[in-house]
């Protein structure tokens, strides 16, 4: 064999070796940015929506928010049902229903929606719930979390309301 050769087959020796060891090695691990979060119901901290409804106002608990992009996720739970006046938020906004059969409407649409089901909201979309006491629902948004009422905030007047019927 020519030295050429050997030395041809040297490097091709060491690439491999070198591409074999980045295959079985896993890739050094990068710091987390942000720590896992672990949070259990009876610890989190809920605070009332509207406080002039007191006991009776939704309440809500933040899980978690990034420091990035402020895209949050929540939670909303109702200890009595409750109209949702018309609202928007300026991030795109997910609802997964937990506990309870909400009805939410937008743009001439009307959907009810029971544990387990799914809506997706684009940002600055107009739209309306009612809410069953003892609901809870999942809310995501892709950014900072606002809301933003068309007709004032829910009153007590809200309270007790059930979705006009379809006709």
């Amino acid at each position: 064999m020519k030295l050429r050769d050997v030395r041809t087959l040297v490097v091709v020796l060491l690439i491999a070796a070198g591409c074999a060891k980045s295959r079985m090695e896993p890739p050094a691990a990068t710091p987390a940015v942000q720590e896992p979060a672990f949070l259990a119901y009876a610890d989190l901290k809920w605070d009332p929506i509207i406080p002039d409804l007191g006991a009776k106002s939704p309440e809500i608990t933040i899980l978690h928010v990034d420091p990035t992009t402020h895209a949050t996720q929540l939670m909303i739970r109702t200890p009595t049902a409750i109209h949702v006046r018309k609202h928007w938020h300026t991030a795109n906004e997910t609802h997964t229903l937990i506990h309870g059969t909400a009805v939410l409407a937008c743009d001439g649409r009307r959907a009810e929606l029971g544990p387990g089901s799914f809506n997706f909201m684009p940002a600055k979309m107009v739209h309306e719930a009612w809410l069953p006491a003892g609901s809870l629902t999942l809310i995501t948004v892709d950014r900072a979390w606002d809301i933003n009422w068309v007709e004032g905030p829910p009153t007590a007047a809200d309270l007790n309301v059930s979705p006009p019927r379809v006709r």
